[in-house]
């Protein structure tokens, strides 16, 4: 199984703030959506309440230390845990947020990181990548359109 982290960072690593993301750029949530669709995504129980409800199309994991039922997903008391679900699986998607991400950075084979090529004011950071141990495998730079507002490039990264 390949473990995958999913994530749009500034490019001061911001990743949100008061539990919301920071920009909204429509081709990233579409970049997402394609990666995402048809596969288990596993997020934290922030990232999920930011949300609102389970990702359409997808097995939606949360990983939480409370003792709570969420309709429409399933609810593991860890990384560990949620991986375990998934051992049959070809590759499931972390999503989110700062801490799962944080958690998941050393069990994780592939990133698909969009950058977003400007720095916000943020209070949730995703936790430097080490470039020596990732290399890059594509690279697809856009320029700002009337959609979305800030370049951004979509870069997928795998474990050396």
């Amino acid at each position: 199984m390949i473990v995958s982290i999913v994530v749009a960072i500034a490019e001061n690593y911001a990743i949100g703030k008061n539990n919301q993301l920071l920009w909204h750029m429509p081709a990233d949530l579409k970049h997402f959506k394609n990666i995402t669709t048809g596969h288990t995504v596993i997020m934290g129980r922030k990232t999920y309440d930011s949300v609102g409800k389970p990702l359409p199309n997808r097995r939606n994991i949360i990983v939480t230390r409370q003792d709570i039922k969420i309709e429409g997903c399933e609810v593991v008391k860890s990384i560990e845990d949620a991986l375990a679900l998934c051992a049959n699986e070809d590759e499931v998607f972390i999503v989110g947020g700062a801490e799962i991400y944080k958690l998941a950075m050393s069990k994780t084979d592939r990133i698909y990181l969009t950058i977003i090529h400007h720095s916000f004011d943020a209070d949730t950071l995703f936790p430097e990548i080490d470039y020596m141990e990732w290399k890059e495998t594509e690279r697809e730079d856009h320029q700002p359109d009337e959609r979305n507002k800030f370049p951004y490039s979509f870069i997928t990264l795998e474990r050396k």
